[in-house]
């Protein structure tokens, strides 16, 4: 009997677990997502200088290397394009029904049971969600209304142009800090309001030549030396993150000095000077975004807003800020996994419900009460220093031992509660002394927890989730024989 498989989203880490699952004879499996197309944040996020901020030979799966990068942080329309031919090189293509958002799951006790917008029912005894964490917009609800286009970052409109317009731009994060260099110049003025300076570094980029190509497409397995130099370097940001003194007084020495080459007027200077521990919030790499904020066309406002006007913003000290197109680069909901789906486990439990003081999940992937439930992207697993798609990798593996035991013994899994309670508290003890409990940030919800990151190197949560334990799970009764087709 074949196991019925469900992934949402096909992103990075739905393919992933797609890939994997094919891999390891599991053919009966649909991929579906709420979009037209394939490339979660890399089909979404369209606004002018989108670039991975990771370097490509990381940013992509250690099995399916490309040769074709343009440069070391390559764009996004070159990341949705290598996505696109891993769908059809993983022969996942067949497996695909795009145009299908899931609005709800429900265990029936036997199977899932998942619902979709129209109306639409889809049977499942596995449910694999890999909705990621930065898939919905935060938009800031403020006082007023704004006259003209407003638009996130990560919404943006192609057809709202912003030549000889001005433009303000709300937020200084990781997508603000590529818009501003990219439209500065084209715009007729940028006007950034930054609630808090980011801790920046240089970023180390450069393009990659015809010969380099050339040698990769040649003898792949050049690329493997390239990748694991990469490696390396993300260990130095990743020991500096988890509480390593000399490698966080380095990298915190790397950017005080960029700030004393790069802004020469010390009163700049001053307003981007991080006064948040370094590793709070998300570290950005950027060549640009100092020097775009000393051009005479760009004004950074550190006021407080305090309402929205027909003609632009206005800050506390009085100050009407004009502007044409508003945009906000005011990040995502990390910390609300999983919503706006309705999921319901066990017994009628409901996910929110379990999680309204926080996510958390066993491994990041199991919940107590939810057999049959492997979250691809879940709670405590971002990561701090190097790609996630590492992580999406050692899921996806965990997922096919999971999804092999089951369909030997056809007993749903589900994690036992007090193993998932024991590996939250070991969790949140170590969070609770890291870097990222020290402000408010993405990381953490309204309560202070930290629900989206995991609190040491990557290799680690790689090891730990290497094996599938079966005693960490509950004893269940075989799932009944359900009809074959035909």
């Amino acid at each position: 009997m074949s196991t019925r498989i469900l992934i949402i989203g096909a992103g990075f880490g739905g393919l992933a677990a797609a890939n994997a699952l094919l891999k390891a004879g599991f053919t009966d499996l649909v991929l579906v997502d709420r979009a037209d197309r394939v490339g979660g944040v890399w089909r979404d996020n369209l606004y002018p200088g989108c670039a991975c901020d990771i370097p490509a030979p990381l940013y992509s799966y250690s099995y399916a290397q490309n040769p074709a990068w343009s440069r070391r942080f390559p764009p996004q329309a070159e990341i949705l394009a290598y996505l696109e031919r891993c769908v059809s090189e993983f022969g996942l293509a067949g497996k695909l029904r795009l145009g299908t958002e899931v609005t709800a799951a429900e265990w029936t006790g036997t199977a899932w049971r998942v619902t979709t917008a129209d109306g639409g029912i889809i049977e499942a005894d596995v449910l694999v969600p890999a909705v990621g964490q930065l898939s919905r917009p935060s938009i800031p609800q403020l006082p007023g209304v704004f006259g003209g286009p407003a638009m996130h970052t990560a919404l943006w409109d192609p057809a709202v142009s912003v030549e000889g317009r001005r433009v303000a731009v709300i937020g200084t994060g990781a997508s603000a800090i590529q818009l501003v260099p990219a439209i500065a110049g084209t715009a007729a003025h940028i006007t950034v309001f930054q609630r808090t300076p980011p801790w920046t570094l240089p970023k180390p980029d450069r393009r990659y030549g015809r010969l380099r190509g050339g040698l990769y497409r040649s003898i792949p397995a050049l690329m493997g030396p390239a990748r694991a130099g990469t490696w390396l370097m993300t260990l130095v940001t990743g020991l500096a993150v988890t509480g390593n003194r000399a490698a966080g007084a380095l990298m915190r020495g790397i950017s005080a000095a960029q700030r004393r080459w790069q802004v020469r007027d010390p009163e700049l200077r001053r307003k981007v000077t991080p006064d948040e521990p370094m590793g709070c919030k998300r570290v950005l790499f950027t060549n640009a975004w100092l020097p775009a904020l000393q051009r005479p066309d760009v004004d950074l406002v550190t006021e407080k807003i305090i309402a929205v006007t027909a003609d632009g913003i206005r800050t506390a000290d009085g100050a009407e800020h004009r502007a044409d197109v508003l945009v906000y680069g005011t990040g995502f909901a990390a910390t609300e996994f999983l919503v706006p789906i309705e999921v319901t486990g066990r017994d009628g439990t409901r996910l929110n419900e379990v999680w309204k003081d926080g996510a958390h999940a066993y491994l990041g992937m199991a919940v107590p009460g939810f057999p049959n439930l492997f979250l691809v992207y879940g709670p405590n697993t971002n990561t701090g220093n190097t790609s996630v798609v590492y992580f999406h990798e050692a899921q996806a593996r965990w997922i096919v031992q999971a999804v092999r035991r089951f369909a030997e013994d056809r007993i749903p899994l589900e994690v036992r509660p007090e193993v998932a309670a024991r590996y939250d508290e070991e969790l949140q003890s170590r969070l609770a002394g890291s870097v990222w409990a020290a402000c408010e940030s993405w990381y953490r919800n309204a309560g202070g927890r930290v629900v989206t990151n995991w609190p040491g190197m990557a290799a680690e949560y790689r090891r730990r989730t290497a094996r599938l334990r079966p005693a960490d799970f509950l004893a269940g009764r075989p799932a009944p024989d359900r009809p074959g087709p035909g």
